[in-house]
């Protein structure tokens, strides 16, 4: 698995993780294999959150990390209505609970919310000089929510912030990435695949990727995953609960495509006006 430095951090990460939105529908014992198996094949960078299950996942998660800890670089994410600076501190404590460990290595805040940028910071620095969170990010953030928070820290001080990002939603190509890249935030992308639905040879645009897939021995899923984290400071934490789809993307972190197979990508998928990010 490729691995590149994550932002600011020092810490080197794979380019692919695991995410778990929406594992709550799985069994435990599922949850437990596919984490294992990823951990087992670089994908160490493992995201989840309280909304998940309303806390479900993150004992799911717990578990299967029980014997793993030290092995991965945990994530999770505190909801907005909890946000305030006591809030935020105690949504983290609750997260450490539920997933059976003393730290967070990245803690973010979900997506903007009622209370001040300013709490939320607090509580954010407060838990890391409790040694709680190691460093602490944002996600859903578009460019004005970006722009206040940078009159409050240094960008450097926000690790990342984590969006939706595929070849059907590519609005953060606009201005976010940019404004991300310029101050040393990381992209993480999740829903890289979104539904799915594009890879699908029936149309026009998946057959682009089917051809492209053929050329280079992988699926068409696969080459979607490896065009998105071409770029030198994205990060995609794809949700996988069976065996088979932890190993293809695996695979799919190590496959790299060649200029004119970009092209043609960028060009059946084109991102489009700025509508700004999707609304949650």
């Amino acid at each position: 698995m490729r691995r590149r430095l994550f932002a600011t951090t020092g810490v080197s990460l794979p380019i692919v993780g695991e995410g778990t939105w929406n594992m709550e529908g799985d069994s435990r014992a599922a949850v437990t294999a596919a984490i294992a198996l990823a951990v087992e094949l670089g994908l160490t960078h493992l995201d989840t959150a309280e909304l998940y299950g309303d806390g479900v996942v993150e004992s799911l998660v717990g578990e299967a990390i029980r014997t793993l800890r030290d092995r991965v670089y945990l994530v999770s994410k505190v909801l907005p209505s909890n946000a305030s600076r006591r809030g935020t501190v105690e949504a983290c404590e609750r997260s450490l609970s539920r997933l059976g460990t003393d730290h967070l290595d990245l803690y973010l805040l979900h997506w903007p919310g009622r209370f001040p940028l300013a709490h939320t910071v607090a509580g954010m620095r407060d838990l890391v000089a409790a040694g709680k969170i190691l460093r602490w990010g944002v996600s859903n953030f578009d460019v004005d929510d970006l722009e206040a928070l940078a009159k409050l820290v240094d960008p450097h001080e926000v690790t990342c912030n984590q969006v939706l990002y595929h070849l059907e939603q590519r609005t953060i190509e606009h201005r976010v990435m940019p404004w991300c890249r310029s101050h040393g935030v990381a992209i993480v992308a999740y829903s890289p695949l979104g539904s799915g639905s594009f890879v699908s040879p029936a149309t026009p645009r998946g057959r682009v990727l089917a051809r492209v897939a053929d050329v280079v021995g992988a699926t068409p899923e696969q080459v979607a995953l490896a065009w998105l984290i071409r770029e030198p400071d994205v990060f995609a934490i794809p949700k996988a609960t069976s065996l088979a789809h932890v190993r293809a993307n695996a695979a799919a972190g190590d496959l790299v495509l060649d200029q004119a197979s970009c092209d043609a990508i960028d060009q059946a998928f084109p991102r489009g006006t700025d509508g700004g990010l999707p609304t949650l």
